[in-house]
């Protein structure tokens, strides 16, 4: 499970700052963390705040993160895109610093990634032994100056003259992996079970609509959950169905298209609606089911930002309680999103929200309960809607 993750010089998030799921022992048990291990962990974050004030930048940079330890070698980025992706805007000669810290098989693992003139500054991996850290692999700068030492990492698979070797946009992790190495395999597995909906590319409602209806075609097993859910969640559907449906894409070539179908019941029998004539909340459900569904299945944390897009308040609390409930989460997946429904200070603790402030370009966040003061039974939502706790809208009336 993921422990914590922190940044620095990412996007508008100058200062260093940190997310954490863990929870210590003084907050009142809630239904939205767990203990694990000795630990106890959240299973949901919320990030709060403003238009404009960062919170996709927070997600972002845990995105990044994981993208780059899972798929840098197989997709090597060029080192503009490299830079784009990392680097603070206002201050792109500075370093960049990304961190996490997660659990895994029941060991404690801290990964840490230093960008700098866009390229790996430092990478390292360390494990806890004890009460300490001890390295696993440690790398500063790539290739020809690349400095690397490991521990019980690579062995005969990865030694230290192929580690010298990966580029200066590629993670250590990633090219591990491919050449079989079993701690790395085993961390990039734990991270392929991230999912996210940020994209730096564009796509339309009608792309994501068709990718959808393909994840479902080809995940059978999550098929029938999908269904009751969106049954449950009262958008007027009797089931989904998915069309295949042969087409040409703009080229001419042949495509396969997977083209989902909401079916309504009515007094006539009945009738069926392509889902880019449905309503956009129930379109948006059926997009964010591809990502939530996968990590409940198996474990993993979902990243999601804008949950409450074109969706009704009353639908967040039933999306939030699949994470709640053993039932539907058994592997203790962990969800961090961003929303505009500041209802939400009705269902979590303050532990399990954070909020983001911007002031002069530079992006700030804190959890609630850093606040001093803020008791465990004080209404959120009231304090933060009269501006008490910051991370509010500035709007001159």
């Amino acid at each position: 499970m993921l422990l914590c993750f922190r940044f620095k010089n990412f996007r508008s998030l100058h200062d260093q700052g940190e997310i954490s799921f863990c929870v210590g022992r003084k907050p009142a048990q809630t239904y939205y963390d767990v203990d694990l291990d000795g630990q106890r962990l959240n299973k949901v974050i919320a990030v709060i705040g403003p238009n404009g004030a960062g919170k996709t930048h927070v997600l972002g940079a845990l995105a990044s993160l994981s993208r780059f330890i899972v798929s840098s070698f197989s997709s090597p980025i060029d080192s503009l895109s490299f830079s784009m992706l990392l680097h603070s805007l206002s201050h792109p000669d500075k370093e960049t610093k990304l961190e996490t810290e997660f659990m895994m098989a029941g060991l404690k693992y801290r990964y840490h990634v230093v960008i700098r003139d866009c390229a790996v500054a430092k990478e390292s991996l360390y494990v806890q032994e004890s009460r300490s850290y001890r390295y696993v692999f440690v790398r500063e700068g790539a290739e020809e100056t690349c400095s690397y030492k490991q521990k019980g990492f690579g062995g005969p698979e990865f030694g230290i003259s192929q580690a010298r070797k990966v580029g200066g946009t590629v993670s250590i992790l990633s090219a591990a992996e491919r050449y079989g190495v079993k701690l790395a395999q085993a961390i990039v597995s734990y991270f392929r079970r991230y999912t996210q909906n940020l994209s730096a590319t564009a796509r339309t409602r009608f792309d994501h609509i068709k990718k959808a209806g393909k994840f479902f075609h080809d995940n059978k097993s999550l098929f029938p959950l999908m269904v009751q859910i969106m049954k449950d969640c009262d958008l007027g559907l009797d089931h989904v169905e998915i069309d295949v449906v042969n087409s040409v894409d703009d080229s001419g070539a042949p495509q396969i298209l997977f083209l989902p179908h909401g079916c309504h019941g009515s007094a006539g029998g009945g009738f069926r609606v392509p889902f880019p004539l449905e309503s956009s909340g129930t379109q948006t459900a059926l997009i964010l089911l591809t990502k939530l569904l996968p990590v409940l299945a198996q474990g993993g944390v979902a990243i999601i930002d804008e949950i409450d897009n074109d969706l009704h308040p009353h639908l967040l609390p039933q999306i939030l309680a699949l994470f709640r409930d053993a039932d539907t989460n058994p592997h203790h997946a962990q969800l961090i999103f961003t929303c505009h429904t500041p209802e939400v200070l009705n269902l979590l603790g303050k532990h399990q929200v954070c909020l983001v402030e911007k002031q002069n370009h530079e992006s700030e966040t804190w959890r609630l309960d850093e606040i001093t003061g803020l008791r465990a039974d004080d209404n959120l939502y009231a304090k933060y809607m009269a501006g008490a706790l910051g991370a509010v809208p500035d709007v001159i009336g």
